[in-house]
Order: structure tokens, then sequence, then C-alpha cells
């Protein structure tokens, strides 16, 4: 490959494929519109175990997590009652905790300073792509008042406002937007016992017939959401000191600072296609979700890293540009999952009808004193990574057969298209982590003798590590996580997601099952 992969967009979606791009020999360019890095607002802060773990592998993610809050408890309140906590799932031994809260600011500084030391990244800043174009042979955009740049493929990045370069792709953007707002405040107060949690608020005392959502941020800062009306005006509020009594009915009678404000509308909104020859539309330029859950920003790191992957080996020689057609496969069907997720939760904040209201004033009115009813309270589902069940690189195990959507904060039982859990484990070189482990390239994990696998591996055209289980897990804790059974060998991809569980295979039902994950033909 001649040509670098062009990325537009220098928020954290596209920091992130550049790097990754990087970490496996694939040049990027990295082009935004805006002339420098503004660090503006909390924007995007919750930040998934998953995606540290994604960042850890760039460098970045035990950095951001060292920095971030941890919370690992959800409460959700109606009025003055508390209804439940949610604390999340732990399987394995992860190397970071359920969720860290830091601003997205902080987050791009800090990749910013890893693209810094990588040479296969150039930055370009002040470079406003209007048009793309594409041949057999790669990619061209045209630049606002600059030449044009040419590459071999194109991960578009550039966020929500890319309906231009969409609609030059012949991509639409269906969905819709909702009429109330959220006013957000970054507020820095000392608020003993907030600290470790994210509290929701139904129709709170201090917000009432509407919502409240507070999240603590670092340097004793916590990011509240007020659901407002649709012609909140936020300048209005400040000049009159409503904005003011508004926060210390929140915050109480305790010195605080007002860090940063903004009001924004929720939309929901996917773009029909994720793929158009040889560009990947990733992140807001591909889907718009509300924030109740932490949904956008994570899976826009997820859409990162299965780009990532599929390019390298796709310009390395190792895959035909079939495997770029399971971009839009996995992430897409990833998409609609978070869409519908999110959608739900919407209208169960914002009720679209009569009938609706009177349903959710039942379901919280007896929420309190009801676990039947708390189960159907909706304050955003967590975020969580796509379980790759019917893509078509996944080989099906019936005997691991996918259970559908996990209850709120758990997670699928490892098998087939599910990230595998992390765990520490030993290698010939020294202790790694399985996920640091499985995204150096794909791996097979051998529960007891493999010579299938050993000598499949050796046979196939990109490298292929196998790990046997016995010596890599001396205390059996990710062989109790996985359920791994003798015999069986689990095929896991370069994103750490299982593309197989076999039962005492042969070198050709591990050929097979390799040559599925590459959608190379079987």
């Amino acid at each position: 490959m001649s040509e670098p992969v062009i990325v537009v967009g220098a928020g954290p979606v596209g920091q992130t494929t550049a790097l990754l791009l990087a970490r496996r020999g694939v040049p990027s360019v990295l082009l935004d519109r805006r002339p420098r890095r503004d660090a503006a607002g909390s924007k995007a802060i919750c930040q998934h175990r998953d995606v540290l773990d994604v960042w850890a592998a760039v460098g970045a993610g035990h950095r951001i997590a060292g920095e971030g809050v941890t919370w690992t408890t959800a409460r959700t309140f109606h009025r003055d009652a508390e209804l439940f906590a949610e604390t999340l799932d732990e399987p394995g031994r992860p190397a970071f905790p359920p969720f860290v809260n830091i601003s997205q600011s902080r987050t791009e500084q800090i990749l910013d300073e890893c693209l810094a030391e990588t040479p296969l990244v150039r930055v370009r800043w002040g470079h406003e792509v209007t048009g793309i174009s594409q041949d057999d042979a790669g990619v061209t955009v045209a630049v606002a008042g600059g030449a044009p740049v040419r590459g071999s493929y194109l991960v578009l990045c550039s966020g929500a406002r890319s309906e231009v370069l969409r609609a030059g792709l012949g991509i639409s953007f269906g969905g819709r937007s909702f009429d109330d707002r959220f006013l957000i405040c970054d507020v820095r107060a000392d608020l003993p016992g907030w600290a470790t949690e994210r509290r929701f608020h139904f129709d709170p005392s201090f917000n009432p017939g509407r919502q409240v959502l507070i999240h603590p941020c670092p340097d004793s800062t916590y990011r509240i959401d007020w659901q407002v009306p649709a012609d909140y005006d936020l300048a209005a509020e400040a000049a009159s000191g409503a904005l003011e009594r508004r926060i210390r009915q929140v915050v109480g009678d305790v010195g605080h600072e007002l860090v940063w404000s903004s009001v924004y509308r929720f939309h929901s909104r996917l773009a029909d296609r994720m793929r158009r020859g040889r560009v990947l539309l990733a992140g807001d330029a591909a889907h718009l979700l509300s924030p109740f859950g932490a949904r956008g920003l994570n899976s826009g790191v997820a859409d990162a890293e299965n780009a990532a992957w599929k390019i390298a080996l796709v310009a390395g020689g190792h895959a035909s540009e079939a495997l770029l057609e399971s971009y839009h496969d996995e992430r897409h069907a990833a998409a609609r999952e978070n869409l519908a997720v999110t959608t739900a939760t919407m209208d169960f904040l914002l009720p679209p009808d009569d009938a609706a209201a009177r349903t959710r004033h039942e379901i919280l009115t007896r929420a309190a004193a009801d676990p039947a009813a708390r189960a159907l309270v909706d304050s955003g589902r967590l975020s969580e990574p796509f379980w790759y069940v019917d893509s078509p690189l996944t080989t099906p195990c019936p005997d691991r057969p996918f259970a559908g959507r996990p209850s709120r904060g758990r997670v699928p039982p490892p098998g087939p298209g599910i990230l595998v859990p992390d765990a520490p484990v030993l290698t010939p070189a020294g202790p790694r982590r399985l996920r640091e482990l499985a995204r150096d390239g794909f791996l097979l994990l051998v529960a007891g003798p493999g010579p299938g696998a050993r000598s499949a591996a050796a046979a196939e055209p990109a490298p292929v590590r196998v790990l046997d289980l016995g010596p890599a897990d001396p205390d059996g804790t990710l062989t109790r996580t996985l359920g791994a059974r003798p015999g069986e060998v689990w095929v896991v991809r370069p994103d750490a997601h299982v593309a197989a569980v076999l039962d005492r295979p042969g070198p050709a039902e591990v050929t097979a099952a390799l040559a599925r994950a590459v959608a190379r033909p079987v």
C-alpha cells in the first residue's frame, strides 16, 4: 500500500482510528477542518472499561483511567425516593473499572500526545474536506482552499455535521430529533458521598416534571444535565440569576463554581450504509444516539477498532475487500442495537403520548416497592460491547447459543461473537493481559492438547498465535470465566471478540473458522 489511509475528523474516534492503524503498521493522514484543538466543556465523559482496553493498546488507556473518576454504581431516584442502585458486572479479572469519567477534551489531549509519538500519523488542522471521490486504486478528497489529498482508504469520523459528505456518497441519515433540550453545567463543588456514583432523578423537586442526571468528574467537578423545555434560553436564565438558583437546588448551600454550560438537543439517526467502496463511516458521522447510557463515544471507538484491523489486513494483502463489507454488517447491527436501546430510553424519559405518560407514571409510582416495576424503569441502559453472534465472520457453536440481550449491568456468557473476558495470562515472553495479547492479531486459545490448532496456525498467510490455557492460566481464573472445556479451541479476533469455539477440532476445522473470520471462502 503506497498511499496512507485518510481519516477525516480529529475527535476521539478519528484519533483512535489513526492510532490503531499505526499500531498495525498502516500510515494515515488525519484531517480536521478546525484550525486547532478546542478544549471546551466536558462533552462525552463516560469511558467504558472495554474502550479503555482499546486505548490501552495505543498507550492511552491507563493514563485516561488514572486521571478519571471511577464509579461502579448507578443510582436512580423518583422524586425523593431511591428506586434502585445498579452495580456493574466484573467478569474475569479486568484491568479497568466498569466506567471512568473524564472530560472529552482531556481524553483528546492524551490521545494527541500518543499521536505525537508515532511517525505513521500526520495530523493536518485547517483541512476542511468538501468532497470525496474514489476509484479502484484509492480515494481522493477535495480540501477547501487547498490541494486534494490522496489515500488508499478513508474513514469518515467528522461527526454529526457530515451531511454534505454523506450525501456525496449517496448515504442517507434517517431518524428523528427530540423537542426538549438538555442543559449541561460543569459545576465544581465539594459534595461528599457523590464522587463515585452516577445519580439519575425522575421528577425531582428541583426540576419537577422532568429529569436530572448527575455525574462525578475529576477535580471535584460534577456534570449536571437538566431536561428543559424546547424554548429554554440559557443566556436569559444566567442573566436573571435563575441559573444560579437552579444549581443551588441540586448542590445545596455550598460554595461552587460554574466551569462550563451549554444546551443541546437529542437526535436518534443512523446512516443506511456504513461502507461505500473504500470509505467507512464511524462515530457520529454514522449514528447519532441520545447520551443516556453513554453509548455515543464508546460505540464510536468500537467502530474505529473494527475498521482499523480490517483495513490493516486488507491493505497488507492478508484478506480481500470482502472483509470491509463485514464492517458494515457488524457495526450497522451494533448501531441498530444502540439506537433501539437509547430510543426506548428517550421514549421513557419523554413519553410520546398521554398513554405512554400514564404508563410511565404508574411504573415509577410502583417501583419503590415492586421489583417487577423497578425492572421497567429506564434511566439509560449503560454502554456495553456489541455481540457479533450473527456476523458472517462468526462460526456458530450449538453448545453455546446466544441467549439474547442480558439484564442491565450484566454481560453475555463467553462464546462466539462475544468480547472475550479479560484476565492476566502467562506467555513465554512474560505476563500479559488476555485482551492486550489478543489485539496483537489472531489468537487461538487451546484447552489441552491442540495439534490441530498449531498446524492450522502455521499454515495461515497472516500470523496466528497459539496459547495453551494450562500454563497460561495457572490459577484457572480465565478457564473458569470462559467455561472452557477440555479439547476446545477458542478463535479470538484482533479486536478480542471470539470468532469461534471448536470442540476437539482437526486442522481443517480450525482453518475454516480462521477463513470465515477474515471473509475468505471456506
